[in-house]
């Protein structure tokens, strides 16, 4: 399947697939949500429109980038989002860049959000897809960040086929900004682990669609047939 890269600034139209990246954080929160129990993720414009869907919805809970904030439940981190029981809830989420990006190609015939923590069933669940081309959105640093732009390789890389390496990917990543950035913690609402959790290598069986329900763009889990 033909593929190409962008970043939030440079996309023109609708893309016939998309597949939104954000390694850290968003979308590796994401699937460690989905792990936790929640039943679907709304993603939200702003924080007052996070808040306003929570408040407007029994049992809602929110979740957004930075320091802890009143009516939010969570910040945008696996570490300290992996010992929270979520079960049955719906999760509206808000992020500096994933959220931002999967909005801008909501109205794509088929949105697949993704990290490492889902790359192998991400590709796997393309690969069952026809028509194309492929667009990767890489959502941090205007499309330059490199754990970003190096998951959206591997995915590509996978869904071409063959054997795939992930090490020289993960170690991109690794080596990243925002992993420089969360490892020093220059980022606010994080957790030391954070880092080492964005870079497990499919930790999650599912691949994660977004789909419009109503006037939402929710995110939910897709199963995916092991390899």
């Amino acid at each position: 399947m033909d593929h190409h890269f962008v970043g939030i600034p440079e996309l023109t139209g609708v893309p016939r697939i998309a597949v939104v990246i954000d390694v850290m954080r968003a979308f590796t929160v994401a699937a460690w949500a989905f792990s936790r129990g929640v039943e679907k993720i709304v993603l939200a414009s702003t924080e007052s429109e996070a808040l306003a869907l929570k408040e407007s919805h029994s049992g809602w809970v929110a979740l957004k980038d930075g320091p802890p904030a009143p009516g939010f439940d969570a910040v945008n981190s696996p570490g300290l989002l992996r010992s929270r029981d979520f079960a049955g809830r719906t999760l509206v989420q808000k992020t500096t860049a994933g959220t931002v990006g999967a909005l801008a190609v909501a109205n794509a015939p088929l949105v697949l959000c993704a990290s490492f923590v889902v790359a192998g069933p991400t590709a796997r669940f393309l690969r069952t897809q026809d028509g194309g081309p492929l667009t990767f959105v890489v959502t941090g640093e205007g499309g330059q960040a490199d754990e970003d732009r190096a998951c959206a390789e591997y995915i590509g890389q996978l869904v071409s086929g063959g054997d795939v390496d992930a090490a020289p990917y993960l170690q991109r990543a690794r080596t990243s900004r925002a992993a420089a950035d969360l490892a020093a913690g220059r980022r606010s609402g994080c957790h030391p682990d954070d880092v080492e959790l964005c870079l497990e290598i499919d930790r999650f069986p599912f691949a994660m669609e977004a789909r419009q329900e109503e006037s939402l763009t929710v995110l939910r889990p897709v199963a995916v047939r092991s390899p």
